[in-house]
């Protein structure tokens, strides 16, 4: 029994000195790690100074938004939804031309909106099928402009923040010189180490910012051709189903005044 009692009661012990070292060593971890929070933000925030507090960081959080605002805006699914085109041809089938505004007004894809502008542009005297199919593309380069300049900003940014960046370096350099030459005996470690990272942390957040923004100009440029040139060739099939249907239809050629040209071309010839 007695050795039972000693195994036991060292085992108490080294249990206790085993949560006692596990303690003292996770205090010392959460103390390096605070330690180096403080490091970090001292190093990549505080010591870059204004031009990194009032210019820079500003200017990643408007790139942050501009990002997020055109990754929910600039989507297939809201640009070109599927079966839009059926749809719309389907529903001036059935209903007329004039019904396609009652039901797709107001929606923000660029087919509908591009085909009822054109359409009712083409309402004017003197309107013809090319001339309707004229207006749809102007419509969609009139969008996609407008798309475009959206993620300029995104553009303007990543030009503009470099340079920002390099400011700050040819300042702090500035400093750094002027302390070098300040008498015999030196500037102070401390005060030329701060100057150096004023020129080295605005490098960095000018780089930091400068590289996304123009990553996601040239992605969204990219994808708003795209979607520009798609939506184009679905508009113009569409607009040719639609004057075929009313072509066919007589109770619905009258409907729309784009509509009659049609016909009085083709008797012409």
């Amino acid at each position: 029994m007695s050795v039972y009692k000693k195994t036991g009661a060292v085992f108490n012990k080294a249990v206790v000195f085993g949560l006692l070292l596990a303690g003292s060593s996770s205090a010392a971890a959460e103390q390096s790690v605070s330690e180096a929070a403080g490091t970090f933000y001292h190093q990549f925030f505080v010591s870059g100074g204004p031009i990194v507090w009032f210019i820079l960081l500003p200017m990643s959080v408007v790139t942050v938004y501009l990002a997020v605002d055109l990754l929910v805006t600039i989507r297939r699914s809201r640009l070109l939804p599927p079966g839009l085109s059926s749809d719309m041809a389907n529903h001036a089938m059935r209903h007329g031309v004039n019904a396609l505004f009652a039901r797709f007004a107001g929606q923000k894809d660029l087919i509908s909106s591009s085909v009822l502008r054109s359409i009712d542009q083409g309402r004017q005297p003197g309107g013809s099928v090319e001339s309707v199919r004229q207006y749809a593309a102007e419509s969609l380069q009139e969008r996609g402009l407008q798309l475009i300049r959206k993620a300029q900003w995104c553009q303007i940014i990543g030009s503009v923040a470099p340079m920002v960046g390099l400011f700050g370096t040819v300042f702090g350099m500035i400093r750094a010189f002027n302390l070098l030459g300040q008498g015999s005996e030196g500037p102070r470690y401390e005060m030329l180490a701060d100057a150096i990272s004023i020129a080295l942390v605005t490098t960095f957040w000018g780089l930091l910012v400068g590289i996304p923004a123009l990553f996601f100009y040239g992605m969204f440029q990219t994808r708003i051709e795209a979607f520009i040139s798609e939506a184009a060739i679905e508009t113009d099939a569409l607009l040719g189903r639609i004057f075929e249907s009313s072509a066919a239809s007589p109770k619905q050629s009258h409907t729309h005044p784009a509509d009659d040209p049609m016909p009085a071309r083709e008797a012409g010839r």
